[in-house]
């Protein structure tokens, strides 16, 4: 008896260390992989209706990817390619022309900076030294932005990489996937009928999940691009698109496209249509993210819209953009078993454990 918990304690810490392993393996590449999962967890009903159709699980499975690739892959390519150069383009000439020079100018004779002057001229300090300090960090901008304008380029090219390595594995996950998620569920060590309620639980939580951070990424993405036209930011359509795209990040979001279209309208047109932007992006990103969009994921997963607020919001902070879907699963997952517990657990005498 001795021998086999010491096999088994060495089995089980041999299985922990392989499993750390494996995810240092994998975790260069699980953002593009649980992509990959959601989507295939998205288009499984429509592999299953076209494999009727073609009676080839496999040729399903390819002919799906291919027009995943065309309707999103390559458009998102295209956009964030076309957003490349139009940034490259807009912020070399910005900067060569002297746009943060102008800026700094700007803010130099500014109506604040006058009265600021005479206040400083009070307190008997030179006027001199403050100009020269903003002239040199007016210098310093200028520089930063100038060297890393290569970083758009780079970027660009990881982000293909990674459609790539998603795309690649959305096909097995979506062609494979039952047999995966079969292998998941006989590993549960749960009766069927608790098996059947966890598992519809967390299928429901990442339906609601993708179908919110969706639609309010492409709510963000419309309204902002109602902003960019209004106060007359060029290319605004361009503009409104990449915020949509921009707005399924964790950290940053849409405010990664509007305000540096905030930073455009202070220097070319003062700071009248530039508050009134500012404003909007304020008002946008702060109703959808933090109200719409955990009252969109909670309908049809029946969780709070508090719990999934905290589940969105602890997730990002632990787990990063895989914490978007993670965090309301774990509390989606918990609050299933807390069913479990009640109903096949909690109810039953001390001595039906032993």
């Amino acid at each position: 008896m001795d021998r086999e918990r010491i096999a088994l304690i060495f089995f089980f810490g041999f299985l922990a260390l392989m499993g750390y392993e494996l995810y240092l393996l994998l975790s260069p590449f699980l953002v593009p992989l649980a992509w990959a999962m959601l989507l295939a967890f998205i288009a499984h009903p429509a592999l299953l209706q076209l494999d009727r159709l073609i009676r080839s699980r496999t040729a399903a499975a390819l002919l799906i990817t291919a027009i995943l690739a065309l309707l999103i892959a390559v458009p998102t390519a295209w956009l964030s390619s076309k957003l490349a150069v139009e940034a490259t383009v807009s912020l070399g000439q910005f900067v060569h022309q002297g746009g943060i020079a102008q800026a700094g100018s700007r803010a130099l004779h500014s109506d604040m900076i006058t009265s600021m002057e005479v206040w400083l001229e009070q307190q008997g300090l030179r006027i001199e030294d403050v100009r020269h300090w903003m002239g040199r960090a007016s210098t310093y901008l200028t520089g930063y932005f100038t060297a890393n304008l290569a970083t758009l380029a780079r970027n660009l090219v990881t982000f293909v990489i990674g459609v790539v390595i998603m795309l690649f594995s959305f096909f097995y996950l979506l062609r494979d996937g039952e047999d995966y998620f079969e292998f998941v569920r006989a590993l549960t060590p749960l009766n069927d009928e608790d098996k059947t309620m966890v598992f519809e639980t967390l299928s429901s939580i990442l339906s609601s999940t993708m179908r919110g951070v969706l639609l309010t990424a492409l709510l963000e993405g419309i309204l902002l691009c109602l902003g960019y036209l209004v106060t007359g930011v060029p290319n605004a359509l361009l503009l409104g698109a990449a915020s949509g795209a921009a707005g399924l990040l964790p950290i940053g979001g849409t405010a990664f496209v509007w305000v540096p279209a905030v930073i455009y309208l202070w220097v070319t047109s003062g700071w009248g249509w530039a508050v009134v932007l500012l404003v909007w992006g304020v008002i946008v990103v702060g109703v959808i993210d933090n109200l719409l969009k955990p009252i969109t994921i909670g309908q049809g997963s029946g969780i709070p819209a508090v719990a999934l607020f905290f589940g969105i919001t602890g997730g990002l902070e632990v787990y990063g953009v895989l914490g978007l879907f993670a965090g309301p699963a774990v509390i989606a997952v918990f609050a299933a078993l807390i069913r479990v517990y009640r109903r096949s657990y909690a109810a039953r005498p001390p001595s039906s454990f032993m």
